[in-house]
């Protein structure tokens, strides 16, 4: 925590999980062992070990957004995102300019004060021990051997109303001068050595310094406190018998340590007499909890702590969240917008596109520089923000986008070309298709993953009739090529992928396809193909065409190092036939009768890839081909990339 808004994003994340283990502790309450009632509030420890808010997730209400909203709303500022860097408040090193930063410096200054205070009580304590004579130890050991506990030594201090264990690390039994302490007593203090329950009780003195001015925990901490008190309640009843353990609750009432209650580093931390009550509660309930509550308790705790650990990750932007606590709906839009940003380059590249075809600043400021934020919420209208992304009209946005070529930079960034649908001159889609298109970078910025375009959008025209994920022939491709007498054999290679947005609609008269406009930050490409054309481009004698009447090509990708030639074989080529295989490879063949063309396509086509397991769809570093002229093998090729390793033609 580095700032008034870190804590209270880890603060309020804590008091959501800890309203609902209060609740979920009151319904359990008498049906569930002490030892339960203890260890759930482990789960509540994690929560607040645990930074609130990483990797954009939430627990049980989206705390990032509404403290996005108030910051926005007290101090004007969209430009910052607010991460707690750690659990514990760290010292900010600037002068407080801000009231923000005056009310974080005197949180600071109640956490020290806290610290302070525990820490002279815990001194004063131990210099009154030293003060003290060493106790009998033979009672304190006959208690130990007869239950099988650990013993420490123990010492006798005038003023004490009742015994406790002092310390971690040199334990040190303390027990009132001048009374004979009852063996139930030691025997209680023993157990609290024997499972090092002043540990648990530092931990919650820590907790409840650093939270401070938070009613709630400070409530959970006396309630855990109490319930770690009946934990050894309970330990004590399962070691005595029949009278002893009627006698043991009215003993209780003589334990209660007001002068060291929660004094950390003791046992005493929780023996206020407030809590004697609730003890004594729980002995008259001891071994009526129902049979099968321990699996239940087992099963309880398991379904709190997963969502209240790992916590829950907002999908959707909020368009419109008027009413939700606050009246701006503008602010509240873009605090939302802010705080559901990418999680992956994919996600990041979905958001931008999205946000391109709708104009969308509320998209586009999930997957902005933090730096321009403020710009976008300036020019954003209510409820909707508005952007312009720079195309001449707006984009169709059913017709999807696609992202050709997306290639892993150096430096971990992405690269790849958006292209999306614009109106034909009709005014609609179809012949000819009119496409945007762009080259843009993905980078991450702190967690988050940004979208910075390169280039303003320039126009092209294609044969295609719609946006398809086989590829476009006049968008930019890979290149490959070699030369080989009369001929060079070219194949272009393209990757086209895009996070998969199709939804399908069922009713009266069948199932119906949309295109998803929502972005998806947290998406990765799973709808990829690659698509390569092969084309024999002739550069001999024009007199000399007449020579060749067939000509066919079988290629196959190579990556690394690795030495292998396509297999199919000449019978096969010999028919009019093309095709191509999941594994990359391609064949294709043409017949030169007449006045044919210089630049001849052999084959062309696609397959689907698996993002994933062909590793981001690896760039091939060649091409391994064979050529066959007349029918007859003429050579095995080795296509290499040209002009760099991609052709773009604009």
């Amino acid at each position: 925590m580095t700032d008034i808004w870190s804590f209270l994003l880890q603060t309020l994340t804590a008091s959501g999980a800890a309203a609902l283990l209060l609740i979920v502790k009151a319904m359990f309450r008498d049906k569930l062992s002490p030892r339960w009632q203890f260890a759930v509030w482990g789960v509540l420890a994690v929560v607040l070990l645990l930074p609130a808010g990483r990797g954009g997730r939430y627990v049980l209400l989206n705390w990032p957004m509404l403290i996005e909203t108030a910051k926005s709303v007290l101090t004007g500022d969209f430009g910052t995102l607010t991460h707690v860097i750690a659990p514990v408040p760290l010292p900010s090193l600037t002068a407080p300019k801000t009231a923000a930063d005056w009310l974080y410096l005197i949180y600071l200054a109640g956490v020290v004060i806290l610290l302070a205070r525990y820490l002279v009580s815990y001194v004063l304590l131990r210099m009154a021990l030293k003060r003290g004579r060493p106790a009998q130890n033979e009672r304190v050991k006959a208690v130990g051997s007869q239950y099988h506990l650990p013993v420490c030594p123990a010492v006798e201090v005038d003023g004490l109303p009742t015994a406790f264990i002092c310390g971690v690390f040199k334990p040190v039994l303390a027990l009132p001068a001048g009374t004979e302490t009852d063996e139930k007593v030691i025997l209680h203090e023993l157990l609290h050595l024997k499972y090092r329950d002043v540990v648990w009780g530092l931990a919650i003195c820590l907790f409840r310094c650093l939270h401070w001015c938070n009613p709630l925990l400070w409530l959970c901490a006396d309630w855990a406190g109490n319930d770690l008190e009946s934990l050894c309640d309970q330990r004590v009843l399962e070691r005595l018998e029949g009278e002893e353990r009627r006698d043991y609750g009215r003993i209780l009432l003589s334990m209660a340590d007001e002068k060291y209650a929660r004094t950390p580093g003791t046992s005493s931390a929780a023996n206020g007499g407030r809590n004697i009550r609730r003890r004594i509660e729980a002995i008259a309930r001891f071994k009526r909890y129902p049979a099968g509550m321990a699996l239940v308790s087992v099963c309880v705790a398991l379904v709190l702590a997963f969502p209240l650990m790992i916590g829950a990750r907002a999908e959707t932007v909020r368009d419109n969240p008027r009413g939700y606590f606050f009246a701006d709906g503008s602010t509240a839009s873009f605090a939302s917008a802010r705080t559901v940003y990418c999680t992956t380059y994919a996600g990041a590249f979905d958001a931008y596109a999205k946000a391109v075809l709708q104009e969308n600043a509320l998209y586009r400021a999930m997957c902005t520089t933090l730096s321009e934020q403020n710009d976008l919420a300036a020019n954003g209208e209510t409820g909707y923000g508005s952007w312009d992304p720079g195309l001449p009209m707006p984009a169709i946005a059913q017709s999807g986008y696609y992202i050709y070529n997306p290639t892993r930079l150096e430096d971990g960034a992405w690269k790849g070309l958006l292209a999306v649908e614009l109106p034909n001159e009709q005014g609609g889609s179809g012949n000819p298709l009119r496409l945007a298109v762009q080259t843009v970078r993905v980078e991450q910025e702190g967690g988050r993953w940004v979208a910075l375009p390169q280039e303003k959008f320039w126009i092209i025209d294609s044969r295609s009739s719609a946006l398809s994920i086989w590829g476009c022939e006049e968008l930019p491709a890979r290149v490959y090529e070699a030369q080989y007498g009369d001929f060079t054999i070219q194949i272009r290679w393209q990757i086209v992928a895009q996070v998969s947005s199709q939804v399908r609609y069922d009713n009266w008269f069948g199932s119906s396809y949309t295109f998803d406009t929502v972005p998806k930050p947290h998406g990765t490409f799973d709808q990829v193909s690659h698509e390569q054309t092969i084309y024999a481009i002739y550069t001999g004698d024009p007199a000399d065409k007449e020579t060749y009447t067939h000509i066919a090509v079988a290629s196959i990708p190579i990556y690394g190092d690795e030495r292998r030639h396509p297999t199919v074989g000449l019978d096969y080529l010999n028919v009019q036939s093309s095709g191509s295989s999941t594994n990359g490879s391609s064949w294709g063949n043409y017949l030169l009768d007449g006045d044919w063309d210089e630049r001849v396509t052999i084959s062309g086509g696609g397959s689907t890839m698996n993002w994933e397991r062909d590793k981001g769809c690896r760039i091939p570093a060649s091409f391994a081909a064979t050529l066959y002229l007349n029918y007859r093998t003429a050579a095995e090729l080795t296509l290499l990339p040209a002009e760099g390793g991609e052709r773009i033609e604009r």
